[in-house]
């Protein structure tokens, strides 16, 4: 039996030890957290086949430069000096045309499809008990024009790729919301989005792997990774160290510096998330985005989750109160009864989504090092793709085909 070490538990590690122990490998899982916060916990909870449009799309860089220095604008990009921002910038930029978003949006898809499936087969085989997993589809809340163009836009793609969503007036809006006063002028409703409860789902996937015998190792560091020609011989952290047949590198906004112990280049930026919990009744009982403030509603198991913002200034968990102050702003903009409180802003959490320069994730064995396979860059698709993520490296691993081609994710690609 072959074993394996997996570093980071995030969505993307646990569920890659969750695939591989169905495949029979002994499976430890090396992360420097505690496994109770980060990306994994505070994200919106969508399962999103309707996000087929990456992040690196014509305009963004125009935008990052715009809010460049608006510490409270939904993009921002912090002015920096550092050699690896300012190469994935430039690869960012070169990858945010019309003709590679166009070979971006069926692959996309088609992994969000397989990981929304997976997400029911988990619920379905009973491993990890209940938990939430409802099908009621994101609603795009616009209140101009000029939102409601644009994303009919994308509807019309999202559509084209035999996905459903459908048009939504105000008064069909009040219908499918009736508890909730909007402010909005209507919506586009993706139905073939679902959402879950990242925070009730991480810690029964853990306890879950923890009773077949998976090793869970928390707040452990790797300081260095030994190799010897092809292969990955020995990882050494602050606590032990490891001898493994293969390595599986998912250690999100922080792969890239472990890669470059193996002298691997992994373009990655951190792009900071905030979210914030509101455990009294909202009435909401659907996801959302408010397209003007740009963040996320999701009706989570026991509160309601308000997130959002992408914030690139480095791997930091440092909390900026214009962002936060401007997502319970930009709630209140949307649904006016609704007023965010102090106590619940002092407890937003921040995250850190790992984001490759095209919006397309790092999946392949790497090409340098036999027993090394990478899965990472997921941007704002890491909790949807988790489960789709870890079963193609557990396939991998056991050198069986991948349900899907992994071409397009491959860590070596170039931009």
């Amino acid at each position: 039996m072959k074993n394996v070490v997996v570093i980071g538990a995030g969505i993307v590690g646990l569920s890659t030890a969750y695939y591989l122990l169905k495949e029979g490998f002994q499976v430890t899982i090396i992360d420097k957290g505690d496994i109770t916060s980060g990306a994994s916990f505070v994200n919106a909870g969508y399962i999103t086949p309707s996000h087929i449009i990456p992040l690196a799309s014509p305009g963004m860089i125009a935008k990052g430069i715009k809010m460049m220095f608006n510490s409270a604008s939904p993009f921002y990009m912090k002015p920096r000096l550092d050699t690896d921002f300012l190469k994935w910038s430039w690869y960012f930029h070169k990858s945010s045309t019309l003709a590679k978003v166009e070979k971006a949006i069926p692959l996309i898809k088609d992994i969000n499809l397989i990981s929304r499936q997976l997400f029911t087969d988990i619920k379905n085989s009973g491993d990890l008990g209940d938990f939430q997993l409802e099908r009621k589809g994101l609603l795009m809340l616009y209140k101009t024009e000029a939102s409601y163009l644009h994303e009919k836009k994308v509807a019309e793609r999202v559509n084209f790729e035999g996905l459903e969503v459908s048009d939504l007036n105000k008064s069909e809006l009040h219908k499918l919301e009736p508890n909730v006063n909007i402010e909005a002028e209507g919506a586009i409703h993706y139905e073939c989005d679902g959402h879950t409860t990242p925070t009730e789902i991480m810690p029964k996937l853990l306890i879950y792997l923890k009773q077949q015998g998976v090793v869970i190792k928390t707040n452990e560091e790797v300081l260095d990774i030994k190799t010897s020609g092809t292969i990955i011989k020995e990882i050494i952290t602050n606590k032990d160290d490891y001898r493994p047949d293969e390595v599986v590198l998912a250690a999100g906004s922080w792969s890239g510096n472990l890669a470059k112990k193996l002298n691997l280049k992994l373009s990655l930026q951190g792009g900071k998330g905030y979210s914030i919990n509101v455990a009294r009744e909202t009435g909401i009982s659907i996801p959302a985005i408010l397209m003007e403030s740009k963040m996320a509603v999701t009706p989570m198991n026991g509160f309601t989750r308000f997130a959002g913002t992408m914030e690139f200034s480095g791997n930091n968990d440092v909390v900026r109160k214009e962002r936060v102050h401007a997502i319970a702003s930009g709630a209140h903009s949307f649904y006016p009864d609704l007023e965010i409180n102090d106590t619940e802003i002092k407890a937003v959490k921040t995250g850190l989504r790992p984001v490759s320069p095209d919006g397309l994730p790092y999946i392949g064995k790497s090409s340098k090092f036999t027993n090394l396979t990478i899965a990472t860059g997921h941007a704002m698709m890491g909790w949807s793709l988790g489960p789709a993520t870890g079963m193609f490296v557990a396939e991998l691993l056991s050198e069986t085909k991948p349900s899907m081609d992994l071409t397009a994710f491959n860590p070596e690609r170039t931009f």
